[in-house]
C-alpha cells in the first residue's frame, strides 16, 4: 500500500488511521494538532521538526509520535536519528507486549505475531523491520541480517515482507551501492503506511 504523500509525518491519511487504531489513543488533542501541523510544515524542516519535538514535550514516548519522528527522520535523511526512533519504538513495543528488553532473546511464542488483529505485536515487527532496513542503509550490515532474520523467525509466514529485505542485500553484490540504496528506500516506503498503521484489525500489507 503506497503513501499518498510520500514521507510526510503525519498526513491526513496517516491522521485518520491514527485515529482508528490503539497506536493513536490516549493522543492528547494539543499534541495531535502539533503532529498536524507538522505533516502540513513538513517542507519547512525546522518548523516541523519543532511541532513534532513539541508533540513529544506533551506526550512523551506515545507511538504515534515516536511514528511521526521516525517518519520525519527517515524521509529528510537523517538516517542515524531515525534508527534511534525505531530503537524506541522497539523498547516501547516490547514492553507493551511483556517481551524480553533484548529484541534477540524475543521467541515466536511470545506473541501473536503471525495476526492482522493483533496490532501491538505487529508493531513490535514493524519496529524492528526498520531498524533491520536503517541498520543496512548505515553500513551495519551483520546487524541488519541478523534483525531481518529474527523477523522471519517471529513471523515465519512474512506478513510483513522482511524476506525482500534480505533478497535484496542478497543481490547487492550484483547492484552498484546506487541501486541498493534506491532499490531499498523503495521497498521500505513502499509499504510504509501499512506498515506502522494497519487500516483495520484485518488489514493487509499489500
Amino acid at each position: 500500500m503506497d503513501l499518498d504523500i510520500a514521507g510526510k509525518p503525519l498526513s491526513g491519511s496517516a491522521r485518520e488511521l491514527i485515529a482508528h487504531t490503539p497506536l493513536g489513543e490516549g493522543l492528547l488533542r494539543e499534541a495531535e494538532r502539533h503532529l498536524w501541523q507538522a505533516g502540513l510544515s513538513y517542507h519547512l524542516d525546522e518548523i516541523a521538526e519543532k511541532h513534532l519535538h513539541q508533540a513529544h514535550a506533551l506526550a512523551p514516548g506515545h507511538a504515534a509520535i515516536l511514528i511521526g519522528l521516525y517518519r520525519f527522520y527517515l524521509y529528510k535523511g537523517r538516517l542515524s536519528e531515525s534508527r534511534e526512533i525505531a530503537r524506541r519504538c522497539i523498547t516501547k513495543a516490547a514492553r507493551e507486549n511483556g517481551l524480553a528488553d533484548d529484541w534477540r532473546q524475543v521467541k515466536a511464542a511470545d506473541a501473536a505475531f503471525g495476526s492482522h488483529g493483533s496490532i501491538l505485536p505487529r508493531f513490535f515487527l514493524f519496529s524492528l523491520k526498520g531498524f533491520a532496513y536503517l541498520q543496512r542503509r548505515l553500513g551495519n550490515l551483520d546487524e541488519g541480517r541478523v534483525a531481518t532474520k529474527k523477523l522471519l523467525e517471529l513471523d515465519p509466514t512474512d506478513k510483513i515482507g522482511a524476506r525482500v529485505l534480505l533478497d535484496v542485500w542478497r543481490g547487492a553484490l550484483r547492484l552498484s551501492s546506487w541501486q541498493v540504496s534506491s532499490k531499498m528506500k523503495m521497498v521500505w516506503c513502499g509499504r510504509s503506511r501499512a506498515a506502522v498503521w494497519p487500516a483495520s484489525p484485518r488489514g493487509s500489507d499489500s
